[in-house]
């Protein structure tokens, strides 16, 4: 069975990388009003044109940013969004993750829309893929957050009542502001995007089944609602790109959000959502066992088996994990299973508890592991 020729591809990567600590301290800068913005784009040019480079050496075929013009996976974007109030406690975020051992509740950024919502002209990361474009002949991938996490962790008492007086009002606009940045990133060139979505994971936990409750919502009418608002989201997308969907229960300082198998989710993510690929966390117990992925359709969706952790250095043993794929296989076709990290190894700036040598040598495991089983 050959390596695949377009995305997503046997061995994969998540998106976002350590930042190099010379990049914080400019942040930093920036963000104490010390440094113009113009001065730290220059910077992050400077690094992202190394992370590209790091990519290529390792052999990865989806090339990426980094992530390094964000603080965090979501906010950055979620901010952007015309008619979205968002704010991101870096330092806050920071002491959270030092201070606890676990975390088991909602992480502490939930953004509000007092208004309507429009997309910035110009688009969103449309600039950010052109320079990586401009980098590399390999796929850039564009990484964006969800549409479900402008939803999710603050539901209707996050959204205005006035500007938005029915929700299917509120998400018919969620996803024209998506659909029209795919627009412009096709335009660009674009072949690949990635959304990132904590939240149909999250309905994977008790803890955050009552949480929906408690606000309102159905944890079991959720998925299907998020199925369709994404599929509503990336229906006009080019007949070129594909789209994939990234669940993760949490990925800040090496510390995990919630727990819990595919189950309650499974059947309403796999069989209705509209996208190419699924990358799923599945790098310990907490994201329980491969049997919810037999209600993955026949056909050319991609289950992305996140196999390899990014929180902790400790590399995998490769027998180990093409056993794992061997387990997965009995419940969707070889042809239809990639490998990747669980999840990316710097979700917010200050990245996980690993080095970028351990980021090299996991990387490198995915793809060595990937040509021994598909190659």
């Amino acid at each position: 069975m050959a390596l695949k020729k377009d995305p997503p591809f046997r061995a994969e990567h998540i998106g976002s990388l350590l930042r190099p600590q010379a990049l914080l301290d400019q942040r930093i800068k920036w963000i104490k009003g010390e440094l113009p913005l113009a001065e730290l784009r220059k910077h992050e040019d400077k690094y992202i044109a190394e992370a590209v480079k790091l990519q290529e050496d390792v052999g990865l075929q989806a090339i990426t940013d980094g992530e390094y013009r964000r603080e965090s996976f979501h906010y950055d974007f979620i901010s952007k969004v015309e008619g979205i109030e968002a704010k991101w406690d870096w330092e806050g975020a920071l002491r959270t993750a030092e201070n606890a051992k676990e975390h088991t509740g909602a992480a502490p950024f939930i953004p509000k829309v007092p208004g309507k919502m429009s997309l910035p002209k110009g688009g969103i990361e449309v600039e950010n893929f052109k320079y990586v474009k401009s980098l590399t002949k390999r796929t850039p991938k564009v990484t964006i957050p969800s549409p479900t996490m402008m939803h999710f962790r603050g539901g209707r008492d996050a959204i205005s009542k006035t500007a938005y007086p029915k929700m299917e009002e509120f998400f018919a606009d969620l996803a024209r502001v998506y659909r029209e940045e795919l627009k412009l990133l096709g335009e660009a060139g674009c072949t690949y995007v990635q959304m990132d979505d904590t939240n149909l994971a999250y309905l994977c936990d008790a803890n955050f089944r009552q949480g929906a409750k408690d606000r309102g919502d159905d944890p079991d009418a959720l998925p299907r609602m998020y199925a369709e608002l994404i599929n509503e989201s990336i229906k006009d997308r080019p007949a070129n790109m594909k789209v994939g969907v990234h669940l993760c229960r949490g990925n800040a300082r090496s510390m995990f959000f919630a727990s819990g198998g595919y189950e309650p989710v499974a059947e309403a993510m796999l069989g209705l959502t509209k996208v190419d690929a699924f990358f799923l966390e599945y790098d310990d117990a907490r994201s329980g066992d491969f049997a919810p992925l037999r209600f993955t359709p026949k056909g050319d969706m991609q289950i992305v088996l996140g196999l390899i952790t990014t929180k902790k250095p400790q590399l995998e043993k490769k027998d180990d994990i093409k056993r794992r794929i061997d387990e997965a296989s009995k419940f969707v076709r070889m042809e239809q299973l990639c490998l990747s990290p669980q999840c990316g190894f710097s979700s917010n700036a200050l990245g996980n508890l690993v080095s970028v040598d351990d980021e090299k040598k996991k990387l490198g495991l995915v793809l060595e592991t990937a040509q021994d089983v598909w190659g």
